[in-house]
């Protein structure tokens, strides 16, 4: 049995949120494959998580039962990711930004060595679903995305090199029917690779 944590990054409700359709119907999906893991969400926004303050860096590096440290501890413990988070000005939305610098610490996601940084995450999994308004994933743009770029960087960083993306690109361009099924299929394709994660 797994332990999965289910973060999501995105003020909207699943109805308004192309994001948020794609990664339920891969939570969905999921359960049916695996009825016996455990699912843990945690919403970013209804946690009101906030900047870190010089009083909360201090509780995070020495205090074991403080409030903030609590995230990071969840972190460490789940074995699968799932991140629901929308691409916002070329990158992910700034709290997803904000709760990264709760879970990156030093021995517990990651350590330093002689030989520099090594993350201590090792054998675990992320799926990271995302909208995107344009087209980013291949073309003139591809430059430009920095939201899956960043998470691969900061999570490998802590040791999970297993990173999987669904996206749904052009929701700001495609309207209508021809929009409709497009977003159809990122959410077919999300179901799919649920069933492998």
């Amino acid at each position: 049995m797994s332990k999965v944590l289910y973060i999501k990054a995105n003020p909207k409700s699943k109805e308004d949120s192309y994001t948020f359709q794609m990664s339920e119907s891969f939570l969905d999906e999921y359960k049916k494959a695996n009825p016996e893991d455990e699912i843990i969400t945690l919403d970013l926004y209804q946690e009101d998580i906030k900047p870190l303050t010089e009083e909360m860096i201090g509780e995070l590096f020495t205090e074991e039962n403080s409030k903030i440290r609590r995230y990071v501890k969840q972190f460490a413990a789940a074995d699968k990711y799932i991140i629901a988070a929308p691409m916002w000005n070329l990158s992910i939305p700034s709290i997803l930004k904000v709760y990264i610098d709760y879970i990156v610490v030093a021995g517990i996601t990651f350590k330093y060595t002689e030989e520099g940084p090594v993350g201590l995450l090792k054998d675990k999994k992320v799926a990271y679903l995302a909208a995107r308004g344009g087209k980013y994933s291949e073309g003139p743009a591809q430059d430009f995305e920095m939201g899956e770029r960043y998470l691969r960087t900061i999570l490998g960083f802590m040791g999970i090199t297993d990173f999987s993306t669904v996206a749904t690109e052009l929701t700001n361009v495609l309207e209508g029917e021809e929009l409709e099924k497009s977003v159809g299929a990122s959410i077919e394709e999300a179901k799919r690779v649920a069933k492998e994660f």
